[in-house]
């Protein structure tokens, strides 16, 4: 969300960076209403100044031995009831004044950064750097990921369709242990590069999506429940992001870092006949999210540091790839600026998108009212917040399928995910019966394992004691029937 006071102090400069954008915003109706609410406001209190000086004069004169029932006072009292009564009425007027205001900055994107390229859409986005050309495979007879995939086994289109509808994919056998392994490893760098894990509900109310930037705006392209207050979440951030809205964090507490996998939902309405096949535009799919809470005079710094753990899980992978920082009119709803990562695809020789990295400056934490305070300080400050993927799953493996590709049509496992597959180096031509091929049992961390106590247990205690018992007490026994059986012998 915008601030009030930057449109109502600079609004030709609101206006122009606004302009910048795709899309048509005209901040003119909201200085509107703001002026009327300012005048609204200005008068209500004047009124209520006024009426507590009546309130104060009548006490003193009543005070002073006057009547109560004076001509005087009773003036007074009838000038205070005049004053009440229109402030009455225009307490409401305000409030619907500041609803509508409110109600229009909400649907106001975001103001590009002055380092956010100047541009009408993705044409004119620029590129910032490339990695890793020697990787690009030179076979000429690369197979789209989708053909690949269904030829390998690994990747069912029909049955999804036929179980949900269009733009549902079914992963199976070493599909599903692909993507599972690329979750882990994201995850693992991630943390390893200080950020902390959190699995966050699937299923958000409207005010959380409204708090990141969805609602009301982008209504159409999610999924919501018909019964509830509840939505499928497009993306980790809104979860994530939520979690500490409406909250004072100490400055100590910052940067704080998390990451998450998760499913994610969307109805992808504006993308009707685009990427059709294949794992690149679903409804459903899976991603590892990154968000960033920070203090102001960092966000920038840390927007370059979220890239780079970005483009560590594709170097990792050995996957070409290029950054682009995004010009005004490609920009995001809610970022100020964002650069996208985009992964080579043979089968089509062109860069697409496999993940979205943005700074939010503070206009997210506006809409949740997330704020940090610095100790020893007065007031409080909006944080800013970050977000990027790291990465999105189904793109990582049309990558891996179509990058690691062989010409026998194998396709090779890369090198760093190859610790979590059983089936060597390469992901072949399975049949039905060795297609449940899954992911090596991984080694639990100490941590995580059970400490076994040094001392004997309780029950196993009482077992041993009970065994001496029984002894004791057979043994006498034992005895006699022993001597019993010489004694009739001899």
């Amino acid at each position: 969300m915008l601030d009030i006071k930057q449109i109502r102090e600079n609004p030709q400069l609101v206006q122009e960076r606004l302009n910048s954008r795709s899309g048509k915003y005209d901040i003119e109706p909201i200085l509107q209403l703001d002026r009327q609410q300012r005048e609204l406001e200005g008068a209500r209190s004047q009124l209520q100044a006024r009426s507590n000086e009546i309130g104060k004069i009548v006490g003193q004169k009543i005070k002073s031995g006057i009547n109560p029932q004076d001509p005087e006072i009773q003036a007074l009292r009838d000038e205070g009831n005049s004053v009440k009564a229109t402030l009455s009425e225009l307490e409401p007027q305000e409030k619907d004044l500041k609803a509508q205001i409110a109600q229009l900055v909400l649907a106001l994107p975001n103001l590009p950064s002055d380092s956010t390229p100047l541009g009408k859409n993705e044409e004119d986005n620029v590129e910032v750097r490339r990695w890793g050309d020697e990787y690009i495979p030179q076979n000429p007879n690369i197979l789209p990921h989708w053909e690949i995939g269904e030829k390998l086994g690994i990747l069912n289109v029909e049955r999804a369709v036929k179980v949900a509808q269009s733009r549902f994919v079914t992963l199976m056998g070493a599909g599903a242990a692909l993507e599972r392994a690329l979750i882990q490893f994201m995850l693992t760098l991630h943390t390893q590069a200080g950020y902390v894990e959190v699995s966050p509900p699937l299923l958000v109310n409207t005010e959380s999506l409204t708090a990141t930037g969805q609602l009301p705006k982008f209504a159409e392209e999610s999924f919501k429940c018909a019964d509830d207050d509840l939505w499928l979440i497009p993306t980790a951030e809104v979860p994530v992001t939520n979690l500490y809205r409406g909250e004072i964090l100490a400055a100590e507490d910052l940067p704080i870092y998390h990451c998450a996998f998760t499913p994610c939902f969307r109805r992808e309405a504006g993308s009707y006949g685009r990427d059709m096949r294949g794992l690149i535009r679903l409804h459903q799919f899976n991603k590892v999210e990154m968000v960033k809470f920070v203090e102001p005079s960092t966000s920038f710094d840390e927007l370059e540091k979220l890239v780079g753990n970005a483009e560590a899980i594709l170097q990792a992978l050995r996957l070409p790839y290029r950054v682009v920082n995004l010009s005004t009119g490609d920009l995001g709803f809610a970022s100020t600026k964002t650069y996208d990562l985009e992964v080579w695809l043979p089968s089509s020789g062109k860069y697409r998108e496999i993940s979205s990295c943005s700074n939010t400056i503070d206009f997210q934490a506006r809409r949740a009212d997330i704020r940090f305070k610095e100790a020893g300080k007065k007031g409080t400050q909006f944080v800013h917040t970050l977000n990027g993927s790291g990465l999105a799953v189904g793109r990582t493996m049309a990558a891996i399928l179509e990058n690691y590709q062989q010409p026998d049509g194998t396709v090779r496992i890369p090198e760093v995910l190859q610790p979590y597959f059983e089936q060597g180096e390469k992901l072949g031509f399975p049949s039905l019966r060795n297609l449940q091929r899954v992911q090596k049992s991984p080694v639990v961390p100490q941590l995580l394992q059970p400490v076994l106590p040094e001392r004997i247990s309780k029950p196993t205690i009482q077992f041993q004691y009970r065994y001496i018992v029984d002894l004791l007490f057979w043994l006498p026994i034992a005895s006699y029937v022993v001597w019993v059986i010489l004694s009739l012998l001899f």
